[in-house]
Parts: C-alpha cells; structure tokens; sequence
C-alpha cells in the first residue's frame, strides 16, 4: 500500500477532533442538533485552518444514514464515501478552475433535481472568490432560494473579494489561525502514534514555521521525518527550517551578560556554517528575551514545553529588568531594517554588537569608556520615551556613534541637571514648563496656581471644579521633580480651596482665545478675503480659520 501523507491521514473525520475553532464548532453543533439548519454556509480563514475540513463533516452530519446530527456514525455507507471523497451527492467545486460563467450554468441546472443517494445535495464550493462577476450572478438566485434539498458551503481565504449580494445570503463563520501551542500539541499526539521518536524542541520549531496552519505543520513533520531519516531532532529540524537552535541563542545571550564580544563574535561565526535565516534567528532572540522578561515578573508563568526553563531562569538573572528591555527594543528596531544591510550576516553582527555597546554598565566598574557609557546612557532609561528614542536614533544611523568622549565631558555633562532651571523662578507657569512632567501629574500642576512660595516650599492651590484631579502619587511625582531642579530639600503642599490667581491653563487658553481672535480679525481685515466676499457673495466658513503657531 503506498504511503498516505500525515495531513491526509489525519485529516479529521467529526468535530471533536478538530483543533481549535470552537467559536464554528459550537454553532453548527447546535444547529444540526436543534434542526435549525441555513441553505449556505461560508467559511472563512487563511490557509490549513479547517475551512474545508469543517465543510466535508458538515455534509457528512447531513447525510449520515442514522440521522442528521452533530456526530455522524462514520460507519455506514454515506459516511465512508464521504470521507474517501466519492460520494455522489456531495458535488466539490474549485472555483478556480471554473470561473467561467457557462460552467457555473451548467453546474446549477442540476440543483433542482433530488439527492441520488442522500438526504441533502451538498455543493461544496472551494476558493469561491475566484468566480467571476457573471458566475456571482448566475449564483444569486439560487443560493437566495435553494430546493429544500439542496445545501451551499463556500471556502475561501479572501471574503473581501466576494460580493455583499453574496455575503448577505451566507452565514459567516471566520476561522482563526491557530496558536503554537495546540499546533505542538497535536504533533506531538500523532508523532506519538506513529511512534516516531522525537525531541521536544524539534516540535515547537515546526509549530512556529507553520504560521496558524496546521496542514502546514503536518507538511513540515512529513517533511522533517524524512530529513532525519525516522528521526525528529532539534538540530535537524533547525538546519532544514534555516532557523537557530535553541543553544545558539543561549550563547548569544551568555556572551551579552559578560560583556564578552569575542565570544559573541564566534557564536555568529558558528551559526554562519549552519546557512542561517537571520531574521529567523532575531526573531528566536526577541522570543527568548520576552520570556526572560515573564521569568522576572511571574517566573512560574514561563513556559516548559522545549524543556529549558531553567535556562530562561538562568539567563533573566544574569540581566536586569532595564537591560532586556532595552534589549528587546534594539532588537525589534533592527529587525525592521535588517534587510538594508549589505550583508545579513554583517547586519545581525552589528545588531548584537549594538546592545553590547549600550549596555548599561553595572556600579563599580572603572574603565573610562564604560564610565562614559555609563552616565551618558543611564539618566536616558529612566525616561522610556526618551529612551526608546535615542534607540530608534542609534538603530537609523548611518555612522559609527562614538560614545567614549573624554572623561573631562562626562563629568560636566553629569553635572548638569537633568531639568533646567525656569528663567522666572517666581513665575509657576514658567515652572511648570521646565518640568517636563506628562500625564495626570502634568494636568494636576498646570491647573494649579501659586498661592506661596517660602524658600524652596511651594504651596499651590487648586480650585474645587479640579478637585479630582489630586492625587497623593501625582503630587510626588510633581515635588521630585521640583527637588531635581531646586534641590532635595524643595517640598510642595497642594490645598484645595479658593483659586487666589490664574492657573498655567487659564493663561494657555486665554493665549489661545487671544490668538484665535487676533487670526480671525486679520482675515476679516484682508483686502483679498474682502474682495471676494463683494465680488462672489463669499463668506468666511466658522471655525475654518486657525491661528499659526
């Protein structure tokens, strides 16, 4: 008997063995077991998700000779025919390859006749936005008002192509891409069947290949089994996909944490001689770093199923919570433009060579350059804006950034303060303004006036129409940022009462209403807009204008 291909072999045969599409299952279930039953059906979804699938049990469910329900027999003739796809009444159609409209005639001239075996005719339609616009219309009719002995199941991955005539006489049902983790897991129940001896990591790599398809990922095991000769192994696996294995990425990340650009270096050396897909290989990095970063918040919450949970655990110990992410973000920013890169291999070594240059460098080490790196790099991460900027910036450049200036300038530029110092130190708005607060704590400050200043204790005052938006943590964060312009000792007190003066908003809208005034005067002073409106009865539209600012 010659060989059945796994994704033929374990298609499946009744809804409680499909994987995933609960949201379908559970609606035609009911509707065959409550004999509420629609005329068309249109399936939905990308490739090797089950439209097909579902399609061929819904025709078997109605025809099953014990009886229309959700769990067809499988045993009697019907359901046997169906499921070796040479069942009379069951009529499966390409569209593709009958897109002519003379075809699609000829096809539904034989829907008013009687089933020949069957309870049900069942026109399975497959790619059905193929058909031309003709073909469309020679269908509308029918599939409007079917014989009651005929049901339509349409397929196709591209809904959008179909006409809303169409649409509008189907009930939809869109099918989603599957997840890695049922994918594996249901590799993982056949490979065991067959009794083909396997490595965990080899599954997980074909699940991710496989891109929400599980035909997909039936075809890549057809395929890895035979490129092991029997055997499903992880470094196989990995050398057929072009992808990295697992302990490459380990090594990129070992090398990281210490700093170790020789090592670094080697391990791309090592994966070059593999024919790497790089941006496969970024991708496992940016993998590995998200679940570094769950393994230092929720470490039971890191997932086992290749069997290297430790080495996550390991590794987020080695890095702290700043470092990865930044980590990440290089990462993510590089993956972008990785293909501009003359050579992949010299732009995924400069990717790493790029987080090994901006790592923050830990208390206590002393070589100048680090120091520099350190006090340049460091007041930036306590801004994740700011932060995420001058990564963007760094991941752009063209040029090399030099980040080791002398230690003469490090030292100046960590003397300045991180805010500066408001010209009117007297004037709040003028304050506000050189905080560079954001959020709530911002609308909290800019609503406030000063009722008094003592020294470096502030004491605002915020009107009761404002009242909620005080706060105790934006109030903090508002006196840390006055102590890191006046200094630790500065203390703000903020009451809730009478408004003795205008706020920084008040001033900014009245700003605003004042040079909306003024844009709207000039208009209506132009001796060009004037001459219009004599001319052509014109008028200037409310609201059009709008001050330049």
């Amino acid at each position: 008997m010659s060989y059945q291909v796994l994704a033929r072999k374990w298609r499946p045969r009744k809804f409680e063995e499909m994987v995933g599409q609960q949201h379908v299952l559970r609606a035609l279930i009911n509707a065959l077991d409550n004999d509420r039953l629609h005329h068309a059906y249109l399936f939905t979804g990308t490739r090797g998700v089950g439209k097909t699938t579902i399609a061929r049990i819904l025709a078997k469910s109605l025809n099953c000779e014990q009886g229309v329900s959700s769990s067809p027999c499988g045993e009697c003739a019907t359901c046997r025919e169906v499921d070796e796809g040479r069942f009379v009444d069951l009529i499966e159609v390409d569209a593709a390859s009958r897109t002519k409209v003379d075809e699609t005639r000829e096809l539904l001239d034989n829907v008013q006749y009687a089933p020949t075996r069957g309870r049900y005719k069942v026109y399975l339609i497959d790619e059905v936005h193929m058909f031309s616009n003709h073909s469309f219309n020679a269908l509308l009719k029918t599939l409007e008002e079917p014989p009651p002995h005929v049901k339509f199941l349409l397929a196709t991955t591209d809904p959008q192509k179909l006409p809303v005539t169409i649409l509008s006489r189907c009930l939809q049902f869109n099918l989603k891409s599957l997840a890695q983790e049922p994918i594996r897991d249901h590799l993982a129940h056949i490979i065991g069947e067959e009794g083909v001896p396997f490595e965990p990591a080899a599954l997980q790599q074909l699940a991710r290949a496989a891109q929400g398809s599980m035909r997909d990922a039936l075809s890549l095991l057809d395929q890895a089994i035979a490129y092991g000769g029997g055997d499903l192994k992880d470094d196989d696996v990995c050398t057929m996909l072009g992808v990295i294995g697992q302990h490459y990425v380990v090594d990129l990340l070992d090398a990281l944490a210490v700093d170790d650009a020789t090592a670094l270096l080697e391990c791309v050396q090592r994966m070059s001689e593999q024919t790497v897909n790089y941006e496969a290989a970024l991708a496992d990095v940016l993998s590995m770093l998200q679940r570094m970063a769950i393994a230092q918040v929720v470490p039971e919450a890191v997932d086992d199923t290749m069997g290297d949970k430790d080495t996550v655990l390991r590794l987020a110990g080695q890095f702290s919570a700043e470092d990865i992410q930044l980590y990440y973000q290089v990462a993510l920013l590089g993956r972008r433009d990785l293909n501009l890169s003359p050579d992949l291999r010299g732009g995924f070594e400069m990717l790493m060579l790029r987080m090994l240059a901006f790592r923050p460098v830990e208390e206590g080490e002393s070589a100048p350059a680090r120091q520099a790196e350190k006090k340049i790099i460091k007041p930036v991460l306590k801004r994740p804006a700011a932060a995420a900027a001058a990564v963007e910036t760094i991941a752009t450049s063209e040029a090399v950034v030099d980040v080791s200036p002398p230690v003469s300038q490090v030292s100046e530029a960590a003397a300045r303060p991180a805010y500066s110092v408001p010209a009117d130190t007297g004037d709040w708005a003028s304050i506000v303004e050189s905080l560079n607060l954001g959020g709530f704590e911002h609308q909290l400050a800019v609503n406030c006036c000063l009722r008094s200043r003592k020294a470096n204790c502030f004491n605002l005052s915020l009107s009761s129409e404002h009242a909620q938006l005080h706060n105790d943590k934006f109030e903090s964060r508002i006196q840390e940022a006055l102590q890191a312009v006046f200094g630790k000792q500065t203390r703000l007190t903020i009451e809730v009462g009478v408004q003795v003066q205008d706020t920084p908003a008040q001033q900014q809208a009245r700003a605003r209403d004042e040079r909306q005034q003024q844009a709207e005067t000039t208009i209506a002073g132009d001796s060009i807009v004037q001459s219009l409106q004599e001319r052509f009865g014109a008028s200037v539209q409310t609201g059009s204008v709008k001050p330049i600012d």
